[in-house]
């Protein structure tokens, strides 16, 4: 197939999810979007690995950077998409069309039809969003090519309800381990339960208290959560290790090492090895152009709570938000839906931003 950018942004959020593209997997999706950008003779097309680039230079005065990634979590039974009603309401429903193809697909169709935009315009399109920060496509392309991301604002179009969600919390995961001695279960006692051992931790976590801290106006709540446990040997022996993996979403105003620092001090006395962590980002709304865009599209600002790659934008020192179609309580849900109302509503605001202000 070739993809339609004369489409709806409707029908071209269906085509998008319906070739599915979970993480690792969207070369075919990539090789769909790059085919229908390469003959529009305003954009020049670039190409890093499963990451389209496509970019005006037209010598505006500015340039916005417009971003959306093309994988997904995995699929459960929920593709193809289809049209549905939900209290007289119709929404999209299928993997992807909230996190986050309808927002990629809104771009797509405006990055085919603006030809004459009030700024010059860096869209980005990225594979690898939904795993490890080391995979992240936008970050493999940063670099790379950090010229690519010279910009004065920056726009991802991550599920925001319509909204404006300014920055984003931090993100960190960490493995805690516990240890034992392995014995025959018919003689425990011999033994020592490193599964047992786990519970402390997972006492403190049930009895963690997230914290709500307010950045730039804007309240941002934390979240400490035991996300896996893994252990065990057989069905009649004693286990001599155990892991258990938890994930801190920790506010903007926190570094990388102040999150580990607070992540140790709740889990002090045990043996805790950080995996993984990306920074958040601060909202940025004080700059002029956030400033214009928020009125623009009569948005109110709002905090993100999950982790996006407005983070890579902020640490370069562009104010950076989300803006997209999709109630991000129902990314990776099984049921997850996008109205139809809010792909057009988010269309509209983007097209007139780009084009007028």
């Amino acid at each position: 197939m070739v993809l339609d950018l004369t489409a709806s942004s409707l029908d071209l959020t269906r085509a998008i999810c319906d070739i599915a593209s979970v993480s690792g997997d969207e070369k075919t999706l990539a090789d769909e979007i790059e085919q229908a950008l390469a003959p529009l003779d305003h954009l020049e097309v670039i190409r890093h690995g499963n990451t389209i680039v496509a970019r005006t230079d037209l010598g505006r005065a500015q340039r916005v950077a417009i971003a959306g990634h093309i994988d997904t979590v995995p699929i459960n039974d929920n593709l193809p998409t289809r049209l549905i009603d939900v209290d007289g309401e119709a929404y999209l429903w299928g993997r992807g069309t909230v996190d986050m193809k309808a927002g990629t697909a809104v771009q797509l169709k405006l990055a085919a039809e603006l030809t004459d935009p009030v700024v010059d315009i860096t869209w980005m399109w990225y594979d690898n969003e939904e795993v490890e920060a080391s995979k992240n496509g936008l970050g493999l392309l940063a670099a790379v090519r950090p010229d690519l991301f010279v910009a004065d604002f920056a726009i991802l179009g991550e599920p925001s309800d319509g909204e404006v969600e300014g920055g984003c919390n931090g993100t960190m995961r960490a493995i805690v381990r516990t240890s034992g001695v392995r014995a025959h279960s018919a003689r425990a006692w011999i033994g020592e339960n490193a599964i047992h051992r786990a519970a402390p931790i997972l006492a403190r976590l049930g009895e963690y208290r997230a914290r709500e801290v307010l950045v730039e106006g804007l309240l941002y709540r934390e979240s400490l959560s035991a996300v896996r446990i893994s252990g065990g040997v057989a069905g009649n022996v004693i286990p001599d290790a155990c892991e258990v993996e938890i994930n801190y979403r920790f506010a903007p105003s926190k570094s990388a090492a102040d999150a580990e620092a607070h992540l140790r001090s709740v889990l002090a006395g045990f043996d805790l090895e950080v995996t993984d962590s990306a920074e958040g980002a601060r909202p940025g709304l004080d700059a002029p152009i956030a400033q214009q865009f928020v009125a623009a599209v009569g948005a109110e600002p709002r905090p993100k709570y999950g982790w996006t790659d407005v983070a890579r934008f902020s640490a370069l020192g562009i104010p950076a938000v989300n803006y997209g179609p999709g109630d991000p309580h129902l990314a990776h849900h099984d049921e997850e839906r996008v109205p139809v109302a809010q792909i057009d509503a988010v269309e509209r605001g983007l097209r007139a931003w780009l084009s007028s202000h």
